[in-house]
């Protein structure tokens, strides 16, 4: 059979903003602003204060790196098609958005995991914690994170892209995800998604059973601790990541969860659902991560009163 193959795509977004097109662009651009701004201040912080080196703080610098990854990946391509209407982008660009995308997921998912760990030793195991989660091991777990996540990632962009893509040429989301790529292909995609369920299983589904498990040991040790006072203090250093990992799972696995659109009485009321949780874990939850940081952590709060009041000193002198 002659296939033709594409070479360009129609991201189609959101079809309803065209009243409001000033607003929705204000609204996201914002968004983008606050949420580059936000994440890199807690790595600025992180960085300058001596008190916040520690494990959990250097983990947290990744993972703001990573929303700040993502962000960028996904809100400049909002905000374009937007003002366009009509996004038209070449078919190695979606691929490329596609790819950083899944870096970014799978890093974060990879980091959260990492956290819950160290939140684990420190509160179940503080005796043999300094041992185990030394600056060694910190940079081990970092750098294992970034090269695992981009070299499992790449294996299946590479399949994705040996792939027969005669169209159409459209995809009705706001991003090129997985499987509206999947949608434009003429070929067998039965490798793909055998790849990206084994791949998904070991770096998403184990690590989120892992920090569950991880939850209900910190729990229990937790209630052991016979003064209120103590119980507080060591819940308020695990409650931010704590928020973190539901807010993100919580909507990663509502996407999934969501039926297809030939299961739903209305064509696009699917497609419509899974465009607002997409929303919700590709550009809330990079939004959210620095707010929820900042505003539950005393340190971090402490640090940048510090950090403001030298500022303002440099710019008087």
């Amino acid at each position: 059979m002659n296939l033709t193959t594409i070479t360009t795509i129609h991201i189609l977004g959101f079809q309803d903003t065209h009243r409001v097109t000033f607003i929705v662009f204000f609204l996201f651009f914002m968004v983008y602003c606050v949420t580059v701004f936000g994440n890199l201040l807690i790595i600025v912080l992180v960085s300058y204060s001596g008190n916040l080196h520690t494990p959990m703080y250097l983990f947290l610098t990744q993972l703001s790196l990573s929303d700040i990854i993502l962000a960028t990946d996904i809100l400049p391509n909002i905000l374009h098609a937007v003002v366009v209407k009509d996004n038209v982008i070449s078919f190695m660009d979606c691929i490329v958005q596609f790819y950083f995308f899944d870096v970014s997921e799978t890093t974060d998912c990879l980091l959260l995991t990492v956290m819950c760990y160290d939140r684990y030793l420190a509160i179940c195991q503080p005796l043999h914690y300094a041992y185990i989660v030394n600056h060694r091991f910190c940079l081990r777990m970092i750098v294992m994170t970034w090269m695992l996540s981009a070299f499992v990632v790449l294996i299946h962009t590479l399949t994705i892209t040996r792939l027969n893509f005669c169209g159409p040429n459209q995809i009705d989301h706001f991003f090129c995800d997985l499987d509206p790529i999947l949608e434009l292909s003429c070929s067998d995609i039965t490798v793909v998604e055998i790849e990206v369920t084994i791949l998904s299983a070991l770096l998403v589904v184990i690590p989120f059973f892992i920090i569950i498990i991880s939850y209900v040991y910190i729990i229990f040790t937790i209630l052991q601790i016979p003064s209120i006072t103590g119980r507080q203090k060591a819940f308020s250093t695990c409650s931010s990541h704590l928020v973190v990992v539901s807010m993100y799972y919580g909507t990663l696995l509502c996407v999934y969860l969501v039926p297809n659109r030939n299961q739903l009485p209305t064509k696009g009321q699917s497609l419509n659902i899974k465009k607002f949780l997409s929303l919700l874990y590709t550009v809330g939850t990079p939004l959210m991560n620095p707010v929820i940081y900042s505003l539950r952590n005393s340190h971090i709060i402490k640090a940048f009163g510090t950090f403001k009041r030298r500022f303002l000193h440099m710019i008087q002198i």
